[in-house]
């Protein structure tokens, strides 16, 4: 049997009755992060730039871009709304997969769940099967994968969105396993475009073409089903001999579920990379324990684990996206303003002479203490030297995000994200009953409840 085949009968293997209240939490938490970032993304750039594409969302159709009032066909509508919902790299973070697994799933969700008129039950559990899906195969290609430069969103993420696709259209395994095979051809994603739109259009690409592959193996379509273990196939080709292992692709699936904890998920507080994320908290608790200001500082040492720096060493941004993707600068910024938000990536922050003065007392390096292919990939620790002589250190072996096993955002964390991302694009009267809505992803009726709620004029983005 295929590895395809295989991963095709654990999709088809969890129902519905089988889901817990843990991951049910997980999944209303994800909608309502996912969906933040969304609206703040659609005042971005990014995808008012690729609507602007002739013929792209042009026609009408059952599913909607959010934060307007147009309705297109399902696939446009996950290519722009997944777009928007990594533009702004906020959305929440898998340890295991190696990047963002609800931006993969939750617009491509929405927009088919709108088309076939499925329950939030149904969306709930094509959610929770698409992430076990994205997981289970990212441990058994990581990290070769992810050090190789391939963007595991995109890459990886693909399969997910085929997997939720194949149980809200009711695909057969075979199907299925089709489905896989046409996606491992469309799989793309480099990090060399990490800090510039290519990055949150692989989300939407991505998306939107495991939507495709599942709805032309619906229709008959032809793919090899034997396309992840061909000598010419996903698996030899993105990571090569000796670098992957089918047994830990198939070993344990739902047991634990990867979204109940087992996949590391988090939500993130900060609107920049995930890898800068441990080094961020450590400067803003450092500044806050011992009362650093800018002008008191010789030299900061920032020592991420060596997975994290690759796309993020950029001591001199000269945009915010490329600010977001700069350890130095977001570190800088962590301590001149105790905080790293939305509108320090926005109108010129990263020229902020204040954060200008200091990045070149910022020096950025990989931890030496902080195994390569240890058990934690996501510590960190800075270091302040001040100029009285002081030296300050802050160090932590594996920063966690927010995530299930009592580490979620509390509602009012929840909430205070929430407000402050969908108040860029939705009259303030219409968040507070979008977040109710989303709060009960499983308790709705249709899709429809949720996106009606997003339909609203189109806004322009920022820059427009």
């Amino acid at each position: 049997m295929t590895v395809a085949h295989q991963i095709a009968e654990r999709i088809h293997a969890f129902q519905a009755a089988d889901l817990p209240p843990l991951a049910l939490e997980w999944t209303n938490h994800a909608f309502i992060d996912t969906v933040a970032c969304s609206l703040a993304g659609m005042a971005e750039d990014a995808p008012h730039i690729v609507m602007s594409i002739p013929g792209v969302a042009e026609a009408p159709g059952p599913a909607t871009i959010w934060a307007s009032d147009r309705r297109t066909n399902v696939l446009d509508a996950t290519l722009v709304n997944g777009t928007a919902s990594h533009a702004l790299d906020y959305d929440d973070v898998a340890g295991v997969m190696g990047g963002h697994p609800s931006a993969m799933l939750v617009p491509s969700m929405i927009a088919l769940g709108e088309s076939l008129g499925s329950s939030g039950r149904d969306l709930a559990l094509a959610y929770v099967v698409g992430y076990e899906t994205e997981c289970r195969i990212a441990r058994g290609v990581h990290f070769h994968h992810y050090d190789k430069g391939w963007h595991p969103t995109a890459t990886i993420g693909i399969f997910g969105t085929v997997a939720g696709a194949a149980r809200l259209l009711n695909l057969t395994v075979d199907q299925t396993a089709v489905a896989l095979g046409l996606a491992a051809s469309f799989a793309s994603g480099l990090k060399a475009n990490f800090g510039t739109m290519t990055k949150p259009l692989h989300v939407g690409h991505a998306s939107r073409n495991g939507l495709f592959a599942a709805y032309m193996a619906r229709n008959g379509f032809t793919a090899n089903a034997g396309a992840f273990e061909h000598k010419q196939g996903f698996l030899e080709v993105f990571n090569g001999p000796g670098t992957y292992d089918t047994g830990k692709m198939l070993a344990d699936w739902y047991a634990p579920l990867e979204c109940e904890g087992g996949g590391e998920p988090g939500l993130k507080p900060y609107p920049c990379c995930g890898s800068t994320h441990a080094s961020v908290s450590r400067m803003i608790h450092l500044a806050k324990t011992h009362d650093i200001h800018a002008g008191d500082v010789e030299t900061i040492e920032v020592m991420p684990h060596l997975r994290r720096l690759p796309h993020t060493d950029n001591p001199d941004p000269r945009s915010p996206l490329e600010a977001k993707f700069s350890i130095q600068y977001c570190v800088a910024r962590a301590l001149t303003d105790r905080a790293v938000k939305l509108d320090h990536f926005e109108n010129g922050a990263e020229n902020d002479p204040a954060v200008r003065a200091l990045l070149p007392r910022v020096r950025a390096f990989a931890h030496p203490g902080l195994p390569a292919d240890g058990p934690h990939q996501w510590g960190a620790e800075v270091v302040v030297h001040t100029k009285d002589g002081r030296r300050l250190a802050s160090r932590v072996d594996n920063y966690e995000n927010r995530g299930p096993g009592g580490q979620m955002m509390t509602s009012d964390e929840l909430w205070t994200k929430f407000s402050d991302c969908a108040e860029r694009v939705l009259p303030k009267s219409a968040i507070a009953p979008l977040f109710a809505k989303l709060s009960s992803v499983a308790g709705m009726a249709t899709v429809t409840e949720l996106t009606t709620l997003m339909r609203y004029p189109n806004l322009r983005s920022r820059a427009a």
